[in-house]
C-alpha cells in the first residue's frame, strides 16, 4: 500500500486488463483508478474506483480502515471510473455522508437509481471546509475539468491537492515510465477542450502551498511540482510545448505518404528544430492529436476521396476541432489524380479554428510526386519555417 502521508493512504487499483480507456484510447500499460483515505478523528474516503475493480478496492479500503467506519465519501468526479462503487459504499456504510458539489449530487441517481440519497449528502461550494480533526478539507470548484460537477480538494495540514482528473495520465502505477508523454496524451484527449477551465483552476491553485498532488489517474506527484504545473499551464493555454513541425498524412496508395516524408526531409535539411511524422491510417489517433498540440507547426497532407477528404484525415481534423486546437501555423498538401479537392476542404475546416495561420499556397500533387512537386515542397517548407526563431 502506498503511504501519501502518515494519515493519508492510497487505496486505488491498477487495471491491467483494460484495452481501451473510455472505449477509445489505447492503454498498452493499463490505467490506475486512484482512491485515497484520510484517517483522523473523522475518516474520509476520497473517491471510489471503476466497478471493474470492486473486489480489489474493497480489500484495500478495509485493510486501511482496520475495522473502523468511514464518516465521509468525498466525490470529486461522477464519471463511472471513479464513482463506480458509490452505491456499494452507501449500502455498506449507510451512516456515512457523501460530500460533493450540487451538480454531482444531482447526478448520483443517474448511476444509482435504487438508492435514496436525500439524507446522505453534504453539498459543498467554493472554499467550503470540512474538519476531520487534525486535517481540514478545503473544496475548490473545477467545473468542466472535464465534467460540470467536478471539484478538487485541498488538505490544509499536509498541503495535499486532490486534483480529480487534473494531472492524470494513462498507465498503471505498476508500470514505471516517463510522466509527460502519457500525461500529455491523456490531457489533450480528455481535458483538451477545456483549457480555459483548467487555467481557472491553476489560478486558484497558485494561491495554495501544495506539497503533493493526488490525481485520479497516474502517479502521486511529490517532487518538482513546478515542472508538472508548468506543463499544464502550457497545455491549457494552447501554447506549443516544442518548436518544431508535426506532419500528419492520410494516403491511399502511398503517393501522399511519399510527399509527406519528402517534406519532412526537406524541413530537417532547412533546420527545423524537430520534425515528427504520423500515418493517420495506422498510427494511434490519440497520439496524433497529442503531437498536433505539442508542436508549434502542423502539416496536413491528404488524398482526395469521393469528392472530399480521405476519411482518416477528415477524422483527425474533427478531433482537432473537438479539442479546440488553436494558435498554430498550418501548411496543407493535397493529392488527386483528376479532381483534387482535399486542400480546399481542409483549408475550410482549419479556418474555422481560432488563431490558425494557414500557409499559402496549398501544394497540389497529381498522382505520383514529380521533380516539380519537390520544388513546391521546398517553397512550402520555407514559408512554413519563416516564423521559427
Amino acid at each position: 500500500m502506498i503511504e501519501i502521508t502518515k494519515d493519508i493512504k492510497y487505496i486505488g487499483v491498477d487495471d491491467l486488463d483494460i484495452d481501451l480507456f473510455e472505449s477509445q484510447y489505447i492503454v498498452p500499460n493499463g490505467i490506475s483508478y486512484n482512491s485515497y483515505v484520510i484517517l483522523d478523528e473523522k475518516i474520509a474516503v476520497m473517491d471510489t474506483v471503476d466497478s471493474r475493480k470492486s473486489s480489489e478496492w474493497w480489500i484495500n479500503l478495509e485493510c486501511e480502515l482496520g475495522g473502523k467506519t468511514p464518516d465521509y465519501l468525498v466525490v470529486h468526479h461522477m464519471e463511472p471510473d471513479h464513482a463506480g462503487l458509490i452505491g456499494e459504499f452507501v449500502k455498506k456504510f449507510p451512516e456515512a455522508k457523501i460530500v460533493a458539489t450540487d451538480k454531482a449530487v444531482k447526478m448520483l441517481p443517474l448511476y444509482n437509481d435504487s438508492i435514496d440519497f436525500s439524507d446522505k449528502t453534504i453539498v459543498v461550494k467554493e472554499n467550503d471546509t470540512l474538519s476531520l480533526g487534525e486535517h481540514t478539507l478545503q473544496f475548490i470548484m473545477a467545473p468542466m475539468v472535464h465534467w460540470p460537477e467536478v471539484m478538487t480538494t485541498y488538505e490544509q495540514k499536509d498541503k495535499v491537492l486532490f486534483s480529480a482528473d487534473g494531472f492524470g495520465k494513462f498507465g498503471a502505477l505498476s508500470h514505471e515510465e516517463e510522466w509527460a508523454c502519457e500525461a500529455r496524451r491523456y490531457y489533450f484527449n480528455i481535458c483538451g477542450k477545456y483549457g480555459t477551465q483548467v487555467q481557472n483552476l491553476l489560478r486558484k491553485a497558485s494561491h495554495l502551498k501544495i506539497d503533493i498532488i493526488c490525481p485520479l489517474h497516474g502517479p502521486i506527484l511529490k517532487e518538482n511540482l513546478g515542472y508538472y504545473i508548468g506543463l499544464y499551464d502550457i497545455w491549457s493555454d494552447y501554447r506549443p510545448e516544442v518548436e518544431g513541425v508535426f506532419v500528419a498524412y492520410a494516403s491511399i496508395h502511398g503517393n501522399t505518404a511519399a510527399a509527406a516524408h519528402k517534406l519532412a526531409d526537406i524541413l530537417r535539411e532547412k533546420g527545423a528544430k524537430k520534425v515528427s511524422v504520423a500515418d493517420l491510417s495506422r498510427d494511434d489517433m490519440a497520439e496524433a492529436v497529442e503531437d498536433a498540440f505539442k508542436y508549434s507547426h502542423l502539416v496536413l497532407a491528404a488524398a482526395s476521396y469521393d469528392a472530399g477528404i480521405f476519411p482518416p484525415m477528415k477524422d483527425f481534423i474533427h478531433h482537432l476541432q473537438d479539442k479546440s486546437f488553436q494558435n498554430r501555423r498550418v501548411a496543407l498538401i493535397e493529392n488527386g489524380s483528376w479532381a483534387p479537392v482535399a486542400g480546399k476542404l481542409m483549408h475550410a475546416e482549419m479556418a474555422r479554428l481560432k488563431d490558425i495561420d494557414i500557409v499559402e499556397p496549398i501544394v497540389t500533387i497529381k498522382g505520383k510526386m514529380k521533380a516539380s512537386d519537390e520544388i513546391k515542397l521546398k517553397e512550402l517548407a520555407d514559408s512554413l519555417l519563416s516564423t521559427e526563431d
